[in-house]
């Protein structure tokens, strides 16, 4: 199984962008992380940041035919980018959609997600545990 972990905008700060929300640990950390359980579990896990909601449609587009699943935190695009949901369901991969705080209990206008539209589960507000949750369960369903 491939997994394609795609970050969106500012998640290359982590550690620095409000700790107080987001921890101090960093990017590095949190890919680490992500390809402890991915070696656990037997997957290739692939990833990509980028600040330009272009570069992670050109991203979700070349995944066609690549990646079983995608787990993807679009960060600010969640709550704008109609261009990310158009690609999603362009591709049809299985996607999870990942948040390390719970975006529900902050300012209103984050309960709205564009990609949640298209995700089969939102993993939001369990840190860094979220991206690991979404890979077991991309890996249960859709695994060979």
């Amino acid at each position: 199984m491939h997994i394609l972990v795609i970050n969106g905008p500012n998640l290359n700060m982590l550690g620095i962008r409000e700790p107080d929300i987001y921890g101090r640990k960093t990017y590095a950390d949190l890919c680490e992380f992500i390809s402890a359980q991915a070696e656990k579990e037997n997957v290739a896990v692939e990833f990509y940041q980028s600040n330009h909601e272009g570069g992670i449609v050109d991203k979700i587009q070349e995944a066609y035919g690549k990646a079983d699943g995608i787990i993807i935190n679009p960060g600010a695009y969640t709550h704008t980018s109609v261009a990310i949901l158009d690609a999603l369901k362009a591709v049809g991969i299985p996607t999870c959609e990942i948040h390390i705080s719970d975006v529900n209990a902050r300012e209103p206008f984050r309960s709205i997600s564009y990609v949640g539209m298209y995700a089969e589960k939102t993993y939001a507000g369990y840190g860094f545990n979220g991206y690991t949750m979404a890979l077991s369960y991309l890996n249960e369903k859709y695994g060979k």
